[in-house]
């Protein structure tokens, strides 16, 4: 179940950047669907999202946990995570938080 993105979530900055890298990272892509957001409700199932996430990688474990800080800093985030990726999934991050920041 894909989910429809209303445009105005696309120029929020607490949602672009985690829409970013749902939408552009092959792990967290198969899990932007209508189980895991009700995007008109603007709702994500954050601790769902964590309990899918227990046997990851430590790099899509941090994917994961940056998409979500982004979207609310209350889920918090260590950058010095960001050792695990490699360049594009850096590049990656780095456009997530300009998406959001800047």
């Amino acid at each position: 179940m894909a989910v429809s993105i209303p445009q105005e979530l696309l120029r929020s900055r607490h949602w672009r950047g985690m829409i970013f890298l749902f939408q552009n990272h092959s792990k967290l892509q198969r899990y932007f669907n209508t189980k895991y957001f009700d995007l008109d409700a603007e709702r994500v199932k954050v601790q769902a999202l964590k309990k899918e996430a227990k046997p990851w990688s430590d790099s899509e474990k941090f994917m994961l946990a940056l998409a979500l800080h982004l979207f609310n800093d209350a889920n918090k985030v260590d950058l010095g995570q960001m050792d695990y990726l490699d360049p594009n999934n850096t590049r990656m991050v780095l456009k997530a938080i300009e998406l959001r920041y800047l």
